[in-house]
């Protein structure tokens, strides 16, 4: 299952706690730069907006299910949250509660799963309903 898969099914799975949403950045491994020989689609740098946002759609029709929008071509999220290249992050009220390691080797599913689950529980124990955006 890749990386986004298990996301998909996490997100699904606590989709009655939490939000989620993907910001699709720009793209690790041009197909006019660093080539990935598992990448499944050649995707050539952004060079614009409208570049970027054909490339999320990709993603989006892998993924039908999931929320995703795309960063500006200042790559202003990517910065401000270090998502280079992927990154797990849980928002509640407006601020960072989780931050997951940089992937592809500090992206823990297991770790976002098991923060869910103990909110999960939190919420259950507690009479107060509160959504956090995932």
């Amino acid at each position: 299952m890749t990386r986004l898969a298990a996301f998909q099914r996490v997100a699904s799975q606590y989709a009655d706690i939490a939000d989620s949403l993907i910001v699709y950045i720009e793209e690790a491994h041009p197909s006019d730069g660093w080539v990935s020989s598992d990448a499944p689609y050649q995707i050539p740098k952004h060079c614009c907006l409208e570049d970027r946002l054909k490339a999320a759609q990709l993603m989006h029709s892998e993924f039908p299910g999931s929320n995703v929008v795309v960063d500006n071509m200042d790559n202003s999220s990517n910065a401000a949250y270090g998502a280079y290249f992927e990154r797990l992050y849980i928002l509640r009220d407006e601020r960072v509660v989780y931050q997951g390691g940089r992937g592809p080797e500090g992206y823990r599913i297991s770790e976002l799963r098991n923060w869910l689950e103990q909110y999960r529980n939190d919420l259950e124990n507690s009479s107060r309903t509160v959504v956090v955006h995932v």
